[in-house]
């Protein structure tokens, strides 16, 4: 089961991957990486100023404290530079 966010996160990068993450006033540590997948928004090609067409790239991840771990589904915006939190799995 899982919660569907869609909330703008601050999230600080490493070589292009989530280290860690703020939400609702929490840092959370990256512990692991799951799985990384990259879609195309195809529907947003003419928004790009024909830059190329713009990536959704999404994170799963393990992040929290040893007691507290939690996965998470992150993702980035490469068309407005923005990561979200999309979604929390229970």
């Amino acid at each position: 089961m899982s919660a569907v966010y869609g909330v703008r996160i601050d999230v600080v990068e490493e070589d292009g991957r989530p280290v860690r993450f703020t939400w609702n006033g929490r840092v959370y540590a990256v512990r692991r990486v799951i799985d990384h997948w990259v879609t195309l928004r195809a529907d947003h090609v003419a928004a790009a100023g024909g830059q190329g067409v713009p990536q959704r790239r999404h994170w799963r991840i393990e992040a929290g404290s040893d007691r507290s771990p939690g996965i998470f589904e992150l993702r980035y915006e490469s068309l407005g530079e923005e990561w979200t939190l999309a979604r929390v799995v229970e």
